[in-house]
């Protein structure tokens, strides 16, 4: 009996020894399993989610997402699961994604997340830093604490990291080790660095004098709209597509560029442009490649026309002269809200034919487009301006008939074509709703309509867009 209670007091001894070292040394809260990093790169469905989005996402393909997570039903997915992430071996952790800005390269988006340069090239299954267009799904791991950003600096043509490092009170050192550059020489002028001081947010590749960068419109005949916040008194020019553009202080915005996007460009990556300079010297150069996205067209029966307006050299002669006509970018801004329809309002909502349909005339091939929108309306029914501007055309053209070209400022220009009178003069002012012109029936038609037509630096785009909303 006496063996038996010196065997439970040693029991006892121990489990109390064990009870001591577990309160001891074991962190107050408990033990968290689910606060360390999956072992794994590992993805957390959200509210929304479809597995095609989630592969879209993270650049893989949804067999192969299936396929690691044991998948059998695509929609067996619910909100909280833990997708695994194929094809990222030797990286682990919780993983999420955010859509690259303009302004913003592979060294600003590594100081940004907190991830070296390598690393996040590897994430995201790229070989070039150019792949990282605006709009790409980025790929990072999540933060609990995201690093301080600090603000933008940019240097000027001979500054050096010292001056700078004065100006903002601290060292030379400190800003070669907070931007990762491997010595003093590394910087050049215009390149964009961090350094201590409050947290700015905005465009991290950018000069500080940017503040943020709003894109749209980038579509096949859609008006690509660029609008740069930024300080007063910048000179700021670019180009898009092979286009010059051409940017306009906006009270609202800050400085605004808008351009027409073909209706037949290849969809796909076309770089942006900017050249910025600033009052205290600074000039900036920056392109990073922007997505133009596929527009959904028709194809029109084919059209049966006279012979003699398909012409190539008829043809050739003509699109000059009207691209000529379309060309200058006239400072003063002279439209202002939604464009008015050029038609009586009981033929504002009928149109024989839409903008950027593919067209084929007498049963070629579909080489065309039909580049305005075509109105009802009978002979000698009026034509009104859309907007207040500047006749800069009228005439009488093979393909167009009698046509009348308006300029309202910026680069944007509406053109009324196939009438039976013209009555404006080349030069003359008009305002909006003004009459300019009758129906007709010239030209290369199948019967009597207005076509209508809006052209946005050279490019004509959907009339749709100017009539139902307001640029910029």
């Amino acid at each position: 009996m006496q063996h038996q209670w010196d065997k439970m007091r040693k029991i006892g001894y121990k489990a109390l020894l064990v009870l001591l070292v577990f309160i001891f040394f074991i962190p107050p809260g408990g033990v968290k399993a689910q606060s360390t990093p999956p072992s794994e790169p590992v993805y957390i469905v959200q509210e929304g989610d479809t597995l095609w989005d989630i592969a879209n996402r993270f650049h893989v393909s949804q067999s192969a997402l299936a396929r690691a997570n044991g998948i059998i039903d695509a929609n067996d997915i619910s909100i909280g699961k833990q997708l695994l992430i194929p094809g990222l071996e030797g990286i682990s952790g919780i993983l999420t994604t955010q859509n690259i800005p303009y302004g913003e390269n592979l060294g600003s988006l590594s100081y940004r997340y907190g991830i070296t340069p390598q690393a996040l090239m590897r994430l995201n299954h790229v070989t070039s830093p150019n792949e990282f267009f605006a709009g790409y799904s980025l790929v990072i791991p999540q933060q609990e604490t995201p690093p301080p950003l600090g603000k933008r600096e940019s240097i000027h043509t001979g500054q050096s990291l010292m001056e700078l490092a004065i100006l903002n009170d601290t060292d030379a050192w400190s800003i070669i080790s907070k931007n990762g550059l491997e010595n003093s020489a590394a910087s050049v002028p215009g390149a964009v660095l961090r350094v201590a001081g409050d947290a700015e947010d905005g465009p991290g590749a950018l000069p500080p004098e940017i503040t943020s960068i709003n894109l749209t419109g980038l579509t096949q005949g859609q008006t690509a709209e660029i609008k740069v916040d930024a300080h007063p008194g910048l000179s700021m020019n670019g180009s898009l597509m092979d286009h010059p553009l051409n940017f306009f202080p906006d009270p609202s915005v800050g400085y605004v560029a808008l351009q027409g996007v073909h209706a037949m460009a290849e969809p796909g990556l076309y770089p942006l442009a900017l050249q910025v300079s600033a009052p205290d010297g600074l000039q900036f150069n920056y392109s990073q490649m922007v997505l133009v996205q596929a527009g959904d067209f028709v194809y029109d029966r084919s059209l049966p026309v006279d012979p003699a307006t398909l012409d190539p050299e008829t043809n050739r002669t003509e699109n000059e002269l009207w691209y000529t006509s379309a060309a200058a970018v006239t400072p003063e801004r002279l439209w202002n809200g939604p464009l008015a329809f050029p038609v009586d309002p009981a033929f504002a909502g009928c149109f024989s034919s839409r903008f950027g349909s593919r067209r084929s005339y007498n049963n070629g091939a579909y080489d065309f487009f039909h580049t305005g929108l075509d109105f009802c309306g009978q002979v000698g029914d009026p034509v009104y301006a859309a907007a207040s501007g500047i006749v800069v055309f009228t005439g009488q053209l093979t393909v167009r008939g009698n046509a009348t070209m308006i300029d309202h400022g910026w680069g944007v220009y509406t053109a009324y074509m196939h009438q039976s009178e013209i009555l404006v003069n080349h030069g003359d002012h008009v305002e909006k709703g003004q009459l300019i012109g009758r129906v007709g029936n010239t030209g290369r038609v199948e019967g009597p309509h207005l076509h209508f037509e809006v052209l946005v630096g050279d490019v004509q785009v959907d009339p749709l867009a100017w009539l139902n909303g307001e640029f910029p």
